[in-house]
């Protein structure tokens, strides 16, 4: 796994793979059916079955899964999108790959997520959807952002990425929005070497969904082996996202170990939680009571004012002790794409560029020895009272 060009010590996040699941794929693999095969249809309802959703469409990859989504609800020219400034790239990328518009919303001071008021300001009468980030794996607050979605008649949809495995008000995250998207990228909380799925409950967006991983043809080749047919349809302009049957038996090897791996990232990040309540300059992310985080990322914010070093100084002074902090992540809108094609500027959401200034992501990943956790934790004291002093 890429760790962010550190070539030793602990990253901030990193894979498990175990003989179980090296197992699966080497089945799979000496098997007749490498993709397009019936893994992936087990991996789709298995983990449609894990976040309570009546349908799962198992994708290339969590932005090819946004992708999905956005064609799925019909976004194009004209349309507008909210998305939140905190998150990475894709996120918006997706809208305008359908010849829409993101939208984007300034997030909550204190969690980093979209918040209801903000969401609300940036609804026109152009816009279709907006996007809750469950950002760092905190699910928004989707009884409030749901019920603007309603009397705004836009849909509300999930880019649940960084969540599998939480939960909001005890209903699963993968449940929550119209369409929710999941990535299976390595440093997710499973992974199938890289992949993305949309989950939903609506089967008529599913159904759009598997065509348009297809190219937009109505049938693989194995619903067509099936029917003894060589006829195919194209109806829509889509895509190869297709996710192999190898992909998908680890997937389904993985997602047998995620009840159990979200409980180490909970362990991880509580002590944390303890070891960090009285270290000067630095704190986590709010918590709602309402949610039980996943915790892709444990994200803490650096109350510079207070420190004799900037955010640059202390991101180096980590990396040079081996711990494998990260940014997540540069607000969209400042990057270079969007302000020249869209003519967004610094200042349109302060409090995600004035957040992006201060945070930084800790190491948190379920192989995390409790040694390691020891070692971030001395780190992250010594470093902050040098700042400090």
């Amino acid at each position: 796994m890429n760790d962010g060009g550190m070539s030793k010590g602990i990253p901030y996040g990193r894979q498990d793979i175990d003989e179980q699941d090296i197992a699966a794929v080497v089945e799979v693999l000496r098997s007749d059916w490498l993709t397009t095969g019936p893994k992936v249809e087990e991996f789709e309802r298995a983990f449609a079955e894990r976040v309570g959703a009546k349908e799962a469409v198992a994708v290339s990859s969590g932005t090819a899964a946004l992708h999905a989504m956005m064609f799925a609800l019909g976004i194009g020219a004209g349309d507008e999108v909210i998305v939140p400034a905190m998150t990475f790239a894709a996120t918006a990328n997706c809208v305008v790959y359908q010849g829409g518009t993101p939208v984007f919303a300034d997030v909550d001071p204190e969690s980093l997520l979209l918040g209801p008021e903000q969401a609300e300001r940036a609804i026109t009468d152009r816009t279709k959807a907006l996007v809750a980030v469950d950002y760092a794996g905190q699910p928004c607050d989707y009884d409030a952002l749901g019920d603007i979605a309603r009397r705004s008649g836009v849909a509300l949809l999930a880019d649940a990425c960084h969540a599998l495995g939480g939960s909001y008000k005890g209903r699963p995250v993968g449940s929550l929005g119209l369409l929710n998207a999941f990535s299976l990228h390595p440093v997710k909380h499973i992974t199938a070497g890289e992949g993305g799925i949309v989950t939903t409950g609506d089967r008529t967006l599913a159904t759009r969904m598997r065509a348009f991983r297809n190219h937009g043809i109505t049938t693989d080749h194995r619903q067509r082996e099936r029917l003894g047919s060589w006829y195919y349809e194209m109806r829509n302009l889509g895509y190869n996202y297709r996710l192999t049957d190898f992909q998908c038996a680890l997937g389904i090897s993985q997602l047998r170990k995620l009840t159990r791996w979200v409980s180490r990232r909970r362990e991880i990040a509580a002590r944390y939680d303890e070891e960090f309540r009285e270290v000067p300059g630095l704190r986590p992310l709010a918590r709602g009571n309402d949610v039980d985080h996943a915790y892709h990322l444990y994200v803490v914010r650096l109350n510079l004012p207070l420190l004799r070093f900037g955010r640059g100084e202390i991101f180096s002074a980590f990396r040079s002790a081996g711990i494998g902090v990260n940014v997540h992540y540069i607000p969209v809108h400042l990057h270079p794409f969007y302000r020249e094609r869209f003519g967004t500027i610094p200042g349109l959401c302060p409090v995600a560029e004035r957040a992006y200034e201060e945070i930084l992501s800790l190491p948190v990943f379920p192989r995390m020895s409790d040694s390691e956790v020891g070692e971030v934790v001395r780190v992250v004291i010594r470093i902050m009272a040098e700042a400090s002093a």
